[in-house]
């Protein structure tokens, strides 16, 4: 098959959940022998000295097109009077359009999958210049990300502020979805609140799917006691869970009896971070060179997520690299887990409390932990097996 990826950022490097999925999928499809192609907005400057990964970039057709996705007061100001959201109308460009018709009109693709919802300000042009069939990934149900966002909010301005939005990309994504020929998303939660808002077109679930020989434990590289986060903080919902993290166990890490370091590390974390850093006790580590090698390092994985949708990349990342977990029901959506066999479930200070006491005095017990999470994503999060059902779903739909 002929196969087109759109994507709103650039998948590389492979830092991000969003940034794995796009990648592991399009090698997956590769090594089946397809023809596939990535076109790409490259809404942020520093994208542009990123290489892709070289067992990738031989292998397929790939441009990345600048995009100016930058919101100024003024445009936030104006934005208020619209009937659409300023997240997503951002990552609309006229002469990127034109181009990308072009693309799908000398190109006679199979099947063009949409990476998101920012893309699908596309929808209509391809649409009109193509007769491959266009599957839409839900990364999240965005609406849903900021209902949530709002809930936990006590200001009213924000509360109302952030309902909005939530209201306004409701209201897209109603009108949007189902205009594809198919969608895919991660959790049956996520297909559950798809179907729910009157979508007709098949909704078909395929989990996070991970290149599992990259994954190595080494243990004589772990920090044992130690507690990590690991995510990017410019995605609202990861910053809000590790602000109430803090707030709530700074005084316990740094004087009380939760004697372990703990590590915040991510990409785009905001300099108001830097307060909270104490030194021997509390490290906000910002962007890391080696994701893998990073988790390698430490102990324990902390998902304090309260709101948010989808599954959690970097929770199965850590489940295959053999780390205990943490994490709210929410952070941990869609994961076919055991509670107290493969992942820890707190969703609350207390819970979180007890469970970080029981782990940092245990390593055996977080040992334990992490073989019966590694098992799980060996069974249900192996990439090739989840490509093969992509295909299969592929071939329905064709």
């Amino acid at each position: 098959m002929k196969i087109l990826f759109l994507t709103h950022r650039v998948p590389f490097p492979q830092n991000g959940g969003y940034q794995i999925v796009v990648c592991n999928t399009i090698k997956g499809l590769v090594r089946l022998g397809h023809e596939v192609s990535l076109v790409a907005l490259n809404g942020k400057r520093k994208y542009q000295v990123s290489k892709p990964d070289e067992d990738i970039i031989d292998k397929i057709n790939y441009r990345a097109y600048d995009i100016d996705i930058n919101v100024s007061v003024l445009d936030v100001a104006v934005n208020l009077f619209s009937k659409t959201s300023f997240n997503i109308d951002r990552y609309y460009d006229s002469e990127f359009e034109t181009l990308l018709i072009g693309e799908v009109r000398k190109n006679n693709y199979d099947v063009i999958q949409f990476e998101g919802l920012m893309v699908s300000l596309y929808l209509s042009a391809v649409r009109k210049n193509s007769t491959a069939k266009l599957i839409y990934r839900a990364h999240n149900i965005e609406n849903q990300v900021w209902t949530r966002l709002s809930q936990q909010k006590t200001d009213p301005f924000k509360r109302s502020y952030l309902k909005m939005h939530a209201r306004r990309i409701l209201n897209y994504e109603i009108l949007q979805l189902n205009k594809f020929d198919a969608i895919t998303v991660f959790t049956p939660q996520d297909k559950q609140g798809i179907e729910n808002y009157g979508i007709t077109i098949p909704v078909e679930v395929l989990p996070v799917g991970l290149n599992l020989e990259k994954y190595k434990p080494d243990y004589t590289q772990t920090e044992f006691p130690s507690l990590f986060f690991l995510g990017s903080l410019d995605w609202l919902p990861n910053r809000e869970g590790v602000e109430w993290f803090l707030d709530n166990f700074l005084k316990e890490l740094t004087d009380g009896d939760l004697n372990a370091r703990l590590y915040i590390a991510g990409n785009d974390i905001p300099e108001s971070f830097d307060d909270y850093e104490v030194m021997g006790k509390i490290f906000i580590q910002g962007e890391v060179d080696n994701a893998l090698e990073y988790i390698n390092s430490k102990a324990i994985m902390i998902a304090p997520l309260l709101s948010g949708g989808g599954m959690r990349v970097k929770i199965v990342e850590g489940m295959a690299m053999e780390k205990c977990i943490i994490s709210t029901s929410l952070g941990a959506e869609g994961i076919n887990y055991e509670n107290g066999k493969n992942i820890i479930i707190a969703n609350n200070r207390e819970e979180f409390y007890q469970a970080i006491k029981r782990c940092i005095k245990n390593e055996k017990y977080c040992r334990t932990m992490g073989l019966n999470a590694r098992a799980l994503i060996e069974q249900q999060h192996d990439n090739n097996k989840v490509v093969d059902k992509l295909m299969d779903f592929y071939r329905a739909l064709l």
